[in-house]
C-alpha cells in the first residue's frame, strides 16, 4: 500500500512512526503547506517523499490521508479533488464539524474517489495509528484492519463519527476550560488554598491534584489546536439549534492558554505555578 498525507503535523508524524514497524508497512509520501526545513527534515527522517503539491503527493497512492489544521480541512479536499483517480480512498481524520465533512466528502465523491470520516478519540502518542478511531463512509474495514487500526464502524454516512467527537469534545475540553479558569481565578482572588482544596473534597474523583496538573499542560501545550476543535463543536450544536456559544467560549481558554509559554507544573507549588499563568494571562497585577 502507497499512502500520502495532506499536511505533516504531530497526527501524521504519528501515524507514520507507528505504521512503518508493521510488517506490511505502507510506502509514505506527503504535501504540507508549510514547506521549510524542518518540515523538510521531518518527512526526510522518516523516509517520506516529500510532496511539492497535493497533486504530486498524491500520484499513485492508494489513500490519501488528510491530517490538517481544522481551519484547513475544506481547502485540504478541494486541493486533492481534481487529481483523485478512480479507487482512490480519501481519509478525513480533522477536527471538524459534521456539515465540512459532508461538503469534503461531496468534493471527494464527485472527484472519483471514495470519502471516509475518521474521528481519532485519543491522544495519537505513543500509539500512532493505533489510538482509538471511529470510521464513517466508504468500507475500509478490512484494510484498517491488516494495517492494525483499532476501529469501530459508527455508520454509513459521512459525519457520523465526527459528530460523536464534537460532541465529546465539548464535554472534555470544556473541563478542561472550567478547572483552567476557576484555578487561575481563584489564584487571582488569593483564595486558591481554600476553593482547591473544596473541589478536591467535593470531586474525589476527578484525582486532585494530578487532573488539575494535566488539564493545564494540555491547555498549555495544545491550546491553540483545541480552540480550532471547539470552534468546529460550536458549529456542530448550532446546526442542532442547541448553545454553538458555549463551545465558543472554552475555545476562548483553550486559545488564551495556548498562547503562553508551555510551562512544567508537574513538580513543585502547584499553587505558585498556577499564580505565575494568572499574571501572564492578566488575571494578576
Amino acid at each position: 500500500m502507497k499512502i500520502a498525507f495532506i499536511g505533516f503535523g504531530e497526527a501524521a508524524r504519528a501515524f507514520v512512526d507507528t505504521l512503518a514497524k508493521a510488517d506490511n508497512a505502507p510506502a509514505f509520501s506527503a504535501y504540507d503547506i508549510r514547506q521549510d526545513a524542518e518540515m523538510d527534515a521531518a518527512m526526510t527522517a522518516r523516509s517520506v517523499r516529500i510532496g511539492r503539491s497535493p497533486a504530486d503527493a498524491m500520484e499513485g497512492v492508494d489513500w490519501i490521508i488528510s491530517a490538517v489544521t481544522a481551519d484547513q480541512s475544506l481547502i485540504a479536499g478541494q486541493s486533492a479533488a481534481p487529481y483523485l483517480v478512480q479507487g482512490q480512498v480519501f481519509l478525513d481524520i480533522n477536527s471538524v464539524s459534521p456539515g465540512r465533512k459532508r461538503d469534503t466528502a461531496a468534493l471527494i465523491e464527485a472527484g472519483g474517489g471514495a470519502y471516509v470520516d475518521m474521528a481519532v478519540m485519543a491522544p495519537v502518542h505513543p500509539r500512532g495509528h493505533a489510538a482509538p478511531v471511529l470510521i464513517a463512509g466508504a468500507d475500509v474495514a478490512n484494510e484498517l484492519t491488516d494495517l492494525g487500526f483499532a476501529f469501530e464502524v459508527v455508520g454509513a454516512e459521512p459525519g457520523a463519527a465526527t459528530a460523536i467527537k464534537m460532541v465529546r469534545s465539548l464535554f472534555v475540553k470544556g473541563l478542561e476550560a472550567i478547572t483552567v479558569e476557576a484555578l487561575i481565578a481563584a489564584a487571582a482572588s488569593g483564595c486558591f488554598d481554600r476553593v482547591y482544596s473544596s473541589l478536591a473534597a467535593s470531586f474525589p474523583g476527578l484525582n486532585w491534584p494530578d487532573q488539575a496538573t494535566y488539564n493545564f499542560e494540555r491547555t498549555l501545550r495544545h491550546g491553540t489546536r483545541r480552540a480550532a476543535e471547539m470552534r468546529e463543536s460550536a458549529a456542530t450544536l448550532d446546526a442542532l439549534g442547541l448553545t454553538g456559544g458555549l463551545a465558543d467560549k472554552i475555545a476562548d481558554v483553550q486559545a488564551a492558554m495556548g498562547a503562553l509559554e508551555a510551562t512544567d507544573l508537574s513538580d513543585g507549588d502547584l499553587g505558585a505555578a498556577i499564580a505565575e499563568i494568572a499574571r501572564a494571562r492578566g488575571a494578576m497585577g
